[in-house]
């Protein structure tokens, strides 16, 4: 189903040259990191990216508002809006009750909206959220199964968040071992001592001969730019 020839551009600076031209057309990919790290931007970008050759790409979230995300988005020059008004883009707010009708259609809304639009790119911000929509800890598992079974199934590539700080070891192989994705990106946002910084790491990416260093990288008015070269040395949180 996926397809290792085809890889599909980010429009993050630097980033693709550590996984070989972009993300496999077609996979399942996880970006984790903590509160505030830059997940939300960086999903988006890889959608603001498809919608520039002319992509569907859709938005799936369980807590962003749709008037506060789109405002947010602005300040990086993102005018979601009007990729709306164009057809490119859909945004889709989802509460609990769609989201259990949602496994138990399998796939339901929107099934019917990545087959009619021929979506290219979707985000599902966040796992997190999603996962707490359930109660006990089988329920949770198996949603969570449902989920990554339906992604999968459909013909795009797709990205998810999981918010979790990726420098505790133990807690991040715990919940990423749930999804099976194809590849796992960590963002870190690492207090040193006058401030914090962000890093970036590719963790794992099948099918890639993936850069397995460790980058900076800054949240400017343009968005997500990643330092072209690696950490000399990584801060003492990540070691």
């Amino acid at each position: 189903k996926k397809n290792k020839e085809i890889r599909i551009p980010t429009g993050i600076p630097h980033f693709d040259a550590f996984i070989e031209g972009g993300f496999e057309k077609r996979s399942t990919n996880l970006i984790v990191g903590g509160p505030g790290s830059g997940k939300s931007i960086f999903a988006t970008q890889i959608l603001i990216s498809g919608m520039q050759q002319g992509e569907h790409c859709l938005y799936i979230t369980f807590e962003e508002r749709k008037d506060e995300f789109y405002h947010n988005m602005l300040r990086f020059g993102w005018d979601l809006a009007d990729y709306e008004k164009r057809d490119l883009f859909t945004f889709l707010e989802y509460t609990p009750s769609k989201v259990k009708l949602m496994l138990e259609e399998g796939g339901g809304i929107i099934e019917s909206i990545v087959l009619k639009k021929k979506v290219a790119r979707i985000v599902i911000d966040s796992i997190t959220s999603f996962v707490l929509l359930f109660e006990d800890e089988l329920s949770k598992r198996e949603a969570a199964l449902k989920l990554f079974n339906m992604v999968s199934n459909w013909d795009c590539t797709s990205f998810l968040t999981l918010e979790t700080n990726p420098a505790e070891k133990e807690k991040l192989d715990a919940k990423a071992m749930e999804f099976e994705t194809d590849s796992i990106i960590l963002l870190y946002f690492i207090r040193s001592t006058t401030q914090r910084e962000r890093y970036l790491e590719v963790l794992k990416m099948r099918g890639t001969r993936h850069s397995k260093s460790m980058y900076r990288f800054h949240i400017t008015d343009l968005g997500i730019i990643v330092e072209s070269r690696p950490c000399a040395k990584p801060p003492q949180a990540i070691r």
